[in-house]
């Protein structure tokens, strides 16, 4: 075992941890699924950044494995040519968050990028479990390749969501969409189901995202381990589009992610890794709570502008 080490935390986001620490109540894993939602919409309206303006936004019902799924798309400048677009699922453990939990993050990526974004409100446990929130994840991918006006797609995600964006991308390596996927952006991603990392015993309790809380959302999911959507980690990346891979200073999901970006380039994937320092999972939906994280929230943005930019020449 590695001895644990002082880690860089900033001003703000220890202000926000100290508040957050400080409230008394059972943690979220005691309190059941629609409390936890519940909950996690509760910080959400308080902590982060409101949608600002944007010119479209639209929901829209396609036919999904189990069911019709909800879209609900972003674009800035409805009346353009047909171009890239994002996919975006959100994270949650495969339980929690939705699309108004991740909706002012949509809508900014929708203007910085300036392209169309499409947030996909999949099925979550513990009423569907694995793969249920996969299949709506890959589904919706092919519904858009083949009927929103695009000439290929970036598939990106938070936590969850980040999984599902490379498994996805795998799905669609595999077995291709009738549009190319062109890039993908896991963000703070899960990656495996082996928790034998540093970073979970560092960042085990404390930081927003706990340990037990991450067993507690894979009891309700029950993925199976051996499964390549479960553990992308653990199969062959060769193939996959470029990506854009992002961590969090202070997440227990930190090492698993710096793992896998090492695993794309050994497989000869562009690759661009970015790590928020002294930030915790999930600062995409604190800008509010957590100022600086509109910095990050901007950079890895940019980032991905510039490799959008670069993969649809």
């Amino acid at each position: 075992m590695t001895e644990q080490v002082a880690q860089y935390v900033r001003p703000d986001v220890a202000e926000f941890l100290g508040f957050l620490n400080g409230q008394e109540g059972p943690p979220m894993q005691e309190l059941g699924a629609e409390t936890a939602r519940a909950m996690i919409v509760g910080l959400g309206q308080a902590a982060d950044a409101p949608r600002g303006d944007i010119a479209k936004v639209e929901e829209i019902m396609i036919p999904g494995p189990g069911g019709d799924l909800r879209l609900r798309v972003y674009d800035n400048r409805p009346d353009r040519e047909a171009g890239p677009v994002m996919v975006f699922y959100h994270g949650g453990g495969w339980v929690i968050c939705d699309l108004d939990t991740h909706d002012a993050y949509c809508a900014e990526a929708a203007r910085q990028l300036d392209i169309p974004v499409v947030s996909v409100d999949y099925r979550r446990a513990p009423e569907h479990v694995f793969p249920a929130a996969h299949d709506d994840a890959e589904a919706a991918a092919r519904w858009v390749a083949d009927h929103f006006p695009c000439t290929g797609l970036v598939l990106a995600g938070d936590s969850a969501g980040g999984n599902m964006a490379i498994t996805t991308a795998l799905a669609l390596r595999d077995k291709p969409a009738s549009k190319p996927v062109l890039a993908i952006n896991p963000i703070y991603p899960v990656v495996t189901r082996n928790g034998d990392w540093q970073s979970f015993r560092d960042f085990a309790e404390g930081y927003l995202l706990s340990v037990d809380g991450m067993t507690w959302f894979n009891s309700l999911y029950a993925a199976d381990p051996a499964d390549r959507r479960a553990s992308p980690l653990d199969f062959p990346a060769e193939g996959l589009p470029p990506t854009l891979l992002v961590t969090a200073g202070l997440d227990a999901l930190r090492d698993q992610g710096r793992a896998y970006a090492a695993k794309l380039v050994t497989a000869g994937v562009p690759t661009v890794y970015r790590e928020a320092a002294g930030t915790v999972h999930g600062y995409i939906c604190l800008a509010r709570g957590v100022p600086s994280a509109k910095d990050d929230i901007d950079g890895g943005l940019a980032a991905l502008k510039a490799l959008i930019a670069e993969v649809a020449k």
